[in-house]
Order: structure tokens, then C-alpha cells, then sequence
């Protein structure tokens, strides 16, 4: 189970660490507060997605267990990634030192090419230029091009018609850069078919849920040396929190399960960097003249948010004690989730 968690994880993540690799770290050469925002147009549709992702696949069915009762989820949820949110408009940024011959780029969940920008800026009173590609996205990578998260949940029965609902994952090391994970998930349902009189003797059954995720996720840059811009000691974290509430229903067959929701969506994620970079710009002048060099401002913090209304359609097949599920959210982000289920009563 822990290899199968890892590996729905480091779909995300080591393919964000290998665009880094590939030079996403030269957006810095850029002035600071242009490199923030060619970051966070870069990075924000990854990192919503994900958000959308976290807060799907909570539940397959309203009804719940009996005291102590339980069952054991493993799945994945992905969050398919708007056409729009693909690219981004350069000239809308409002770039003051960089400019291109592309009027869009890629975000990081967009396609796979790379964009052509200049930097031209100004070091102790001398214009400057440095070149650099900004890096493309990894939409053909994505698993049915969605960004996704994994579902590995118990949920066990508590009295008062209270189910509890657990996700973890301890710190573990991911990749060959130092990297690491961890996740926390936690949720409680409520039902309240019994509140509706003569409902508690038919199928159907109606609950309230409240869920919070969250993530933290590291990695180190690998050290350069040469190039337009040299890297030392760096490392990228960042940190996911996904809530959502959601009224929820199902019709309870024996064999075939009917379920859905609706509600609210929200979350935020920030994205924050650390060590030294230096970047290498061209004077213009002659040799040994020709490059100057700076040592580049790093954007403290980066920071993403994500909210809206869902709305959750699914089925359940039950085989005995085993279940197979699957869902599909209407929301910004549409989301598919998928998986199977041990379930005791």
C-alpha cells in the first residue's frame, strides 16, 4: 500500500521536480516582482487542480457504518485541467523587465513546449540582458491529463449516527533529491435520514460531511555551476490545505449503490524557495567584460487559493464485503474518483 500511495504522489511531484531541473529556476533572472508573477501564472493552475483533487472521493454512500464498523478505501482522484488554464497570457502579467515574441505560455499543467523571453534590467547603473526559456507544462503526463491525488481512507463507525474518516501518510522520501512527503486528511459525516420521519424505512439515506486535507511536499534543486544562472543548496517546498462540506444522498440497493452530493469547495496551497542563486547577465561590452553577475531575489512566498460550489454524481457495486466506486464532480475543476473498498458493517 505505501509503494502504491508513493507512486500516485510522485506523479505530481517528480514531474514538477524534473521541470525545475530542466530550468525552471532561470524565471529568477527576471526582476522580483516579475519572477512572482511569471510563478504564480506558471504554477497556479497545478496547484488549484490539486486542491480540487484533495477535497474528492470522500465518501460512496451517505449511509453509515454501525458502531465500529468500517472500511478501508484505495483509490485516485484526478482533476482535469481547464483548456483555458493551459496557457497563460504574458501581456496580461504586466511584465516591466521581460519580454517575448509569444503572446501565451504554458502553465505547468499545460503543454510541453517551452517560451522564449529576454530579460533586460539594470545592474549598478549598467543595462543588461540574459535570455531564458520558460519552462513548458506536463499536461501529457498527467493521467487522463488530470492532475490527481491519491485515496487511500478508513472510515469507522462512531455512535450517534457519526462516521469518522482518516487519510495519512507518514514523511517518506520521494525521489533522489532529498525529497519528502507527508499527508493529513480528516473528516466526519453525519446522518440524518432520521430527521425526514418515515425516510429511514426506504433506500434512501442523507448525510452532512465535512472534510480538511493537507500536504506538505520538498525537494532540492540540483546545484549548477554554469549557465545563465548557477544554483546552490536550493530547495522547493510547498504546502496544500483542501476543506470541503458537502450534503450528500444514496440509494442503497444490494447489489447497486446511487450516490451524490453537493457543496462547497475551498482550499489554498503556498509555494516558497530557498538557497542561492546567481544569475549571469550580458553587458554588451567586449570581452572580459562581457558578463556581470547578480545574486537574484528569491519570492518568499507564493501563494494559491481555490473555492467554489460541487456537485458530485457516482455509483457503487458491492460484491459482499468488497466495493468498487466511482464519481464524477462538477465544479471549476472537474474531478473524476475511483477506487475500491473493504467494507464491515
Amino acid at each position: 500500500m505505501k509503494k502504491y500511495i508513493l507512486i500516485l504522489i510522485s506523479i505530481f511531484t517528480l514531474s514538477f521536480n524534473t521541470n525545475a531541473q530542466e530550468g525552471f529556476e532561470a524565471i529568477l533572472l527576471a526582476d522580483a516582482s516579475d519572477s512572482q508573477k511569471l510563478m504564480e501564472a506558471y504554477f497556479s493552475p497545478g496547484m488549484e487542480g490539486f486542491i480540487n483533487a484533495m477535497n474528492n472521493g470522500w465518501y460512496h454512500t451517505a449511509k453509515v457504518h454501525k458502531t465500529f464498523g468500517f472500511d478501508l478505501a484505495i483509490g485516485l482522484s484526478g482533476a482535469a485541467i481547464p483548456t483555458e488554464k493551459e496557457l497563460f497570457n504574458i501581456s496580461a502579467l504586466g511584465l516591466t523587465s521581460v519580454t517575448s515574441s509569444s503572446t501565451t505560455a504554458s502553465t505547468f499543467a499545460g503543454p510541453s513546449g517551452t517560451t522564449s523571453m529576454t530579460v533586460n534590467t539594470t545592474i549598478n547603473g549598467n543595462n543588461v540582458s540574459a535570455n531564458f526559456d520558460s519552462p513548458g507544462g506536463i499536461l501529457s503526463d498527467l493521467p487522463a491529463k488530470a492532475v490527481p491525488a491519491p485515496i487511500v481512507q478508513l472510515s469507522v463507525g462512531l455512535p450517534f449516527k457519526l462516521e469518522g474518516m482518516l487519510r495519512f501518510v507518514p514523511e517518506t522520501n520521494i525521489g533522489e533529491d532529498d525529497g519528502s512527503v507527508k499527508m493529513l486528511g480528516v473528516g466526519l459525516k453525519k446522518e440524518i435520514t432520521n430527521w425526514f420521519g418515515p425516510l429511514d424505512k426506504t433506500p434512501l439515506h442523507i448525510s452532512l460531511l465535512a472534510a480538511y486535507t493537507t500536504m506538505d511536499v520538498n525537494y532540492g534543486i540540483a546545484d549548477q555551476s554554469s549557465g545563465e544562472i548557477q544554483v546552490q543548496n536550493a530547495l522547493t517546498e510547498f504546502n496544500l490545505k483542501a476543506y470541503t462540506v458537502q450534503a450528500i444522498a444514496s440509494l442503497n440497493f444490494p447489489i447497486i449503490n446511487i450516490y451524490g452530493g453537493f457543496g462547497y469547495n475551498s482550499g489554498n496551497a503556498s509555494y516558497a524557495m530557498s538557497g542561492t542563486f546567481t544569475g549571469v547577465y550580458d553587458t554588451g561590452f567586449p570581452a572580459p567584460n562581457d558578463k556581470v553577475t547578480k545574486n537574484l531575489s528569491v519570492p518568499s512566498n507564493l501563494d494559491f487559493e481555490s473555492s467554489g460550489v460541487t456537485t458530485t454524481l457516482g455509483a457503487r457495486l458491492s460484491l459482499g464485503f468488497f466495493k468498487i466506486f466511482g464519481s464524477y464532480a462538477f465544479q471549476e475543476y472537474n474531478t473524476f474518483s475511483a477506487g475500491v473498498a473493504i467494507s464491515i458493517r
